[in-house]
């Protein structure tokens, strides 16, 4: 049955490969309102898509003000699981086109990677969920419900409304989440911690208008100048964060560390630039805090004139070690940059629009049997499990909307795909590798 597998899941492949580059050829960037319309084109292309591979009804849904999303099912047999299988077909903007080896929106081969924004991050994700429900010939052997959804890089704003929404479509015994990363391309894993994310904006105000800088300048500070003093206060002299009443952790003992030399090359960090903080790279970049000032609202320096600026904002966001807290975490951000403003300067601190809960997961169960052994099999490899320093919102909402559910983290990536960089890409020899894992645990699921 296993051979019979494999040689279907081959089978698969190339159609799988053709109609992800037509998914990736759709730029669905629902962040960005002027791209809405491509993101439907999306939603309509992967309901064709599960219609294809045999599924009995195919709904595209959505709540009030939220993107397309695809529902789709495959009756269980008598007495067999229900597995729901998730992924999403939005995607990060491209961070500019003209920075990009190849056309991001124009699927391009080069050496065995394919190169194109959601190629990876998840369009992959879609393409291993069909490509495996195909090589089954749309008659998998567990029920079998599809969710991609339409606004994960958002933050999933309107998830927990769908979910209300579409409860009983959504009810599951398994929760399989294609939307994580491998440590490398023959090396699977399952994802057992996730940071939290908070944000916020701080804007500095130092005068009523603008003053000229010659005159004034001197007993008068500028408000631009007093940001920066502020936000340089969010780290110490290590580069810990230093922010009071966060969790830190530590990585487990048993998770191997990643190489200072991989993070550099995986991140592409200038020669002489230091690491920041102490501890192992994996503590650091999954079990402890981290903050980055992500954008400044101040005059751009062709712009700039001989005046004391009045006011600057900064947007602040805030990663949180499993087991925090997001409310407890953004007040404690918040009274941070409160009490430490210089020269008196006001400070406003808002809520942004960014909240996710830090996730952590103990995988025992069958469940979690059957996938170490079909994704050893599939990548002749044990698996990892590991955590990412990354947050998905949406795996905290469906923790909580199907508490009795098991979940499942996975997917199709590795450290060079760059998700949500430039020239992000698939290696294609991994994706039929997660086919063939994600087609094997289904059969496992149901022989089960």
């Amino acid at each position: 049955m296993s051979r019979d597998l494999r040689s279907a899941v081959s089978a698969t492949i190339p159609g799988a490969r053709a109609d992800l580059e037509l998914l990736v050829r759709i730029p669905s960037i629902w962040a960005d309102p002027a791209h809405a319309e491509d993101t439907r084109r999306s939603a309509e292309a992967v309901a064709e898509l599960a219609r294809g591979a045999g599924a009995a009804d195919v709904s595209v849904v959505s709540a009030e003000g939220g993107a397309p999303a695809v529902v789709a099912h495959w009756p269980a047999p008598d007495g067999a699981p229900t597995v729901l299988l998730y992924a999403h077909h939005d995607v990060q903007p491209t961070g500019g086109d003209e920075l990009w080896t190849s056309p991001p929106f124009e699927p391009t081969e080069r050496n065995g990677r394919l190169y194109g924004r959601g190629a990876a991050d998840d369009k992959a994700g879609v393409m291993t969920h069909i490509a495996a429900l195909r090589a089954f010939e749309g008659r998998p052997p567990v029920g079998v419900t599809l969710f991609v959804e339409g606004e994960e890089e958002s933050g999933s704003p309107t998830l927990t409304a769908l979910l209300h929404q579409h409860r009983e479509a959504l009810a599951s015994d398994v929760i399989v989440i294609a939307d994580s990363s491998n440590p490398s391309v023959d090396v699977p894993a399952l994802t057992t911690h996730l940071r939290g994310l908070v944000d916020v904006v701080v804007e500095v105000s130092m005068l009523e208008r603008p003053a000229h800088s010659g005159v004034f300048g001197g007993p008068l500070g500028d408000a631009l100048t007093a940001l920066c003093r502020l936000l340089a206060t969010l780290h110490d002299e290590s580069g810990e964060v230093a922010i009071e009443g966060l969790v830190r952790g530590e990585a487990p003992a048993d998770v191997p560390d990643m190489q200072e030399e991989q993070l550099r090359s995986d991140a592409a960090v200038l020669d002489g630039v230091k690491l920041l903080g102490d501890g192992t790279i994996q503590g650091r970049l999954v079990h402890k805090p981290a903050v980055a000032v992500l954008g400044i609202d101040a005059p751009r320096v062709a712009e700039a004139s001989n005046v004391l600026i009045p006011r600057a904002r900064a947007f602040v966001s805030l990663r949180l070690a499993p087991g925090d807290d997001t409310a407890k975490a953004q007040l404690a951000l918040t009274r941070h940059l409160e009490a430490n403003a210089p020269w008196g300067a006001h400070v406003k601190v808002t809520p942004g629009g960014g909240v996710a809960e830090p996730f952590s997961i103990a995988t025992v169960g069958h469940p979690f049997d059957v996938a170490r052994s079909a994704f050893a099999a599939a990548y002749d490899h044990d698996v990892v499990e590991h955590g990412i320093g990354g947050s998905i919102p949406f795996i905290a909402e469906f923790a909580r909307a199907f508490p009795g559910a098991a979940v499942l983290v996975t997917g199709v990536g590795d450290p060079a795909s760059r998700w949500h960089g430039i020239d992000e890409s698939l290696h294609l020899g991994m994706f039929e590798r997660a086919v063939l894992a994600e087609a094997l645990l289904l059969q496992g699921l149901a022989e089960g």
